[in-house]
């Protein structure tokens, strides 16, 4: 497996370009983290588990993205800021699928 190249905007609208790696299982909430895109504390707040959207992005890029699952599209109903392309980064593993994927973190609420 290869590393991704992806483009995250972080909430001061810097776009960054990352490389991620294929072969950790890390979801994108992870890789932002990792490369502390977001202050700590305010992204993944609950540890990945589709339970608090403090890794809510949206999705610029026409990257082909797994469907979302009960957990997910129940957690965006209830989080602020959200819009149609919405996803949470936690629900999105980085593999090779992903290249060239673009998001934007959602504000802090």
């Amino acid at each position: 497996m290869e590393d991704v190249n992806i483009k995250i905007i972080d909430r001061d609208g810097v776009k960054h370009d990352i490389v991620a790696p294929t072969d950790m299982a890390m979801n994108l909430m992870e890789v932002v983290r990792s490369y502390e895109l977001a202050p700590e504390g305010t992204i993944g707040v609950c540890g990945g588990m589709a339970m608090c959207a403090s890794c809510q992005c949206y999705v610029l890029s026409s990257t082909n993205l797994p469907e979302m699952g009960d957990d997910e599209e129940a957690m965006l109903s209830e989080a602020f800021d959200v819009k149609d392309n919405s996803r949470l980064g936690c629900q999105i593993q980085i593999t090779s699928a992903m290249e060239g994927l673009e998001v934007e973190l959602a504000p802090e609420s």
